[in-house]
């Protein structure tokens, strides 16, 4: 396998941020020629990269830095009362974990999540295409947890599990149910799940602070952030006080 000095990245031309509005964003690939094993794969999670289908990428912005990538220690955290709430109205869930595929179910749902929740975003509108290779195409350890009332899909957490934790891929979920919260229920599933494997993080993405879509990931208690190449605590570091030009320049 490659070696983490041995690979190359390259960057894509400047483009429309998809999370602050009047911004302009700039990413880097690893080769996707790169055989990259599970320890790779780890290790550059651990350095703010994630996966995307086949792709492993970082924001690499020029005048911006307020992509912050978060995780979760899993043994340190403690829900809070809404997040025990939303556990115990969910008790009558089904969770399953799959191998990553296509079906004629799974996509169903997906494009009505993206449909109704993210009908402004870039990934509408969402096509078959789209769904495998951005969620079942993958040479890492990926799976789809289920999460079932009787035999009624209601959600699909995408998870890598890496060498340390969980990487949480993406979520999708039925809108027409905001009662059930079955994106903060499938968080703290993915939580519990780490913890029950002996896994020490469960990571998030970014967190972004000046973006509804990606600030929640802080309601998650206490989370770690990657600052200056280091990842550091909250409430040590004080989550309401961190400004997007302090945060971690992606170089």
């Amino acid at each position: 396998m490659t070696d983490l000095q041995q690979l190359q990245f390259y960057a894509t031309p400047e483009h429309s941020c998809s999370y602050l509005e009047n911004r302009r964003a700039k990413t880097i690939f690893v080769d996707p020629d790169a055989l990259l094993d599970k320890n790779n794969y780890s290790r550059l999670s651990d350095l703010g990269f994630r996966r995307s289908g086949n792709h492993i990428y970082r924001p690499h912005c020029q005048n911006c830095s307020a992509c912050i990538s978060a995780r979760i220690p899993v043994a340190l955290f403690r829900p809070s009362k809404s997040q025990k709430r939303v556990l115990r109205l969910n008790q009558d869930l089904l969770t399953c974990s799959r191998a990553p595929t296509y079906t004629d179910e799974y996509y169903a749902l997906y494009e009505r999540y993206i449909r109704v929740r993210h009908h402004d975003g870039d990934m509408h509108p969402s096509s078959i295409e789209q769904f495998e290779s951005f969620l079942v195409q993958s040479q890492f350890n990926t799976r789809f947890i289920e999460f079932r009332h009787d035999q009624t899909l209601l959600a699909v957490a995408v998870v890598d599990y890496l060498e340390q934790g969980i990487s949480a891929i993406y979520t999708f979920f039925d809108p027409d149910l905001p009662h059930r919260s079955l994106g903060k229920l499938a968080i703290l599933r993915m939580i519990q799940q780490a913890h029950l494997e002996g896994l020490p993080y469960l990571y998030l993405g970014y967190w972004i602070k000046n973006c509804q879509k990606m600030a929640y990931k802080a309601d998650y208690q206490p989370i770690q952030l990657l600052i200056e190449g280091h990842w550091g605590q909250l409430p040590n570091v004080e989550i309401e006080q961190l400004k997007p030009e302090n945060a971690l320049r992606h170089t």
